[in-house]
C-alpha cells in the first residue's frame, strides 16, 4: 500500500475519536507533504532542530508536536509554530515555554509526560512530581500555556500484559489529575499512549492521542 493508504486505512480503524499524531521523526519533506495531501496536519518530530527546518518549507497550517526531550534552551526555537508539547517533565521547563509563548503572544498546549515503563533511560515525571508541580502557586499564574492531558511511552517489549498495565496506570494518573486539579476545565482531556507496535492496546486502555510513525511511514 502507498503511504497515504496507510494512513487512511489506520484512519478508518481507529475511528475519528481517537487522534493520531503521524510521528515524521527522520522522514523527508516529500513524505510528509504526500501525508498532507491526503489530508493530515498533525505530525510529531523529536528534535528541535529538525521540526524548525520542516515548519520553513512546509504548509502553515501542519500542527508540530514535539515529543522527544525538550531542553529549556531549545524552547525558544519552537515557540512562535509549535502546536503542542507532549514532553514536559519540570515546572523549569513550563515555565520557560509560558515565557516564550508570551514573548509571542501565543497560548501552547502541552501535555505531562509520565515515566510509567521499566526502562530507567525514558523520561517522565512520577504523579508525585506532577502534583507539586500543579500545587505551585507559578502554575496558576502562567497565562501563555494550556495544560491538556498526560503523556507517556510503554516499555518496549513483547509483553502485552505489561504494557497494557502501564497504559491503565497513565489512565489513573489522568484521572486523578482530573479530579484533584482539572476537576472544572473541559481542556484536560488528552492521553497521549501507544505507538505502532501498542496502539490498539492503548485505545483500548483509554488513550485518546496515538503517536505513528512505521505502520504509515514504513520502517526506518
Amino acid at each position: 500500500m502507498s503511504l497515504a493508504d496507510n494512513y487512511i486505512a489506520l484512519r478508518e480503524e481507529t475511528g475519528n475519536e481517537v487522534k493520531i499524531i503521524a510521528v515524521s521523526k527522520t522522514k523527508p519533506v516529500g513524505m510528509i507533504r504526500v501525508l498532507y495531501d491526503a489530508g493530515h496536519l498533525d505530525f510529531g518530530e523529536n528534535r528541535v532542530q529538525e521540526m524548525v527546518a520542516k515548519h520553513e518549507v512546509l504548509p502553515p497550517d501542519i500542527r508540530w508536536h514535539l515529543i522527544g526531550h525538550l531542553q529549556t534552551n531549545k524552547v525558544k526555537y519552537i515557540a512562535p509554530f509549535v502546536s503542542v508539547i507532549q514532553s514536559v517533565d519540570s515546572l523549569k521547563l513550563l515555565l520557560e515555554i509560558n515565557k516564550e509563548a508570551a514573548k509571542n503572544h501565543r497560548v501552547i498546549d502541552c501535555l505531562l509526560q509520565f515515566h510509567i515503563a521499566t526502562e530507567e533511560t525514558k523520561f517522565g515525571l512520577s504523579l508525585a512530581e506532577a502534583e507539586e508541580i500543579l500545587h505551585d502557586p507559578l502554575v496558576k499564574e502562567m497565562r501563555n500555556i494550556r495544560i491538556c492531558g498526560v503523556m507517556g511511552m510503554a516499555t518496549f517489549t513483547d509483553n502485552e500484559s505489561l504494557i497494557s498495565m502501564e497504559f491503565r496506570s497513565l489512565k489513573s494518573i489522568f484521572n486523578t489529575l482530573k479530579e484533584e486539579f482539572f476537576s472544572d476545565d473541559p481542556g484536560f482531556c488528552e492521553i497521549s499512549m501507544g505507538m505502532s507496535g501498542d496502539y490498539k492496546l492503548a485505545i483500548a486502555a483509554g488513550s485518546t492521542i496515538v503517536r505513528i510513525g512505521s505502520l504509515i511511514f514504513g520502517e526506518r
